[in-house]
């Protein structure tokens, strides 16, 4: 199984690394992960909706660039629908039985993902409805995807 993060710009806050380096060992048990990152656009100090549709563009286009072929899409998106940690992990079992083995989760940066990479996605989800800077929504999402295979594999599971 493989599992793809495609992210928006490289990880800034050095206190979130120590938690993805040990979901990524943790994870290592379960599939082949693989986090990419693209860069990132810099938002203007007076920006408009314009310009931020610009920026998501060029980050889309780098984006589309990096998804796998024959993967199942998943966009994280602020409108996406909520799912509780058994529902997602229940998706992804479902997924698998109907044939899937590669999935890749795309995490817009600062300014959200493009129209045209949200329409590609074959689902759209949102982990909360709080708000939740990029990078910590990598760590967040890692421990998602850990619990979900611990779930899906009847393994107890206590941090």
């Amino acid at each position: 199984m493989d599992i793809n993060l495609i992210t928006v710009g490289s990880l800034k806050s050095s206190f979130l690394e120590p938690g993805i380096q040990e979901f990524k060992k943790r994870l290592s048990r379960y599939c082949n992960l693989n986090i990419i990152e693209i860069s990132d656009e810099t938002v203007p100090k007076n920006y408009s909706d314009k310009d931020i549709e610009a920026l998501q563009a060029l980050e889309g286009e780098r984006i589309i660039k990096k998804i796998p072929e024959r993967t199942y899409i998943f966009a994280l998106d602020v409108n996406g629908k909520p799912m509780t940690s058994t529902g997602f992990a229940k998706s992804l079992n479902n997924l698998q039985v109907r044939g899937y083995s590669s999935f890749t989760f795309i995490i817009g940066g600062a300014t959200g993902l493009s129209d045209f990479v949200i329409q590609k996605a074959d689902y759209r989800f949102s982990l909360s409805h709080m708000t939740f800077t990029h990078q910590m929504i990598r760590l967040i999402l890692l421990e998602q995807i850990y619990r979900a295979f611990k779930i899906n594999n009847n393994e107890p599971y206590h941090l």
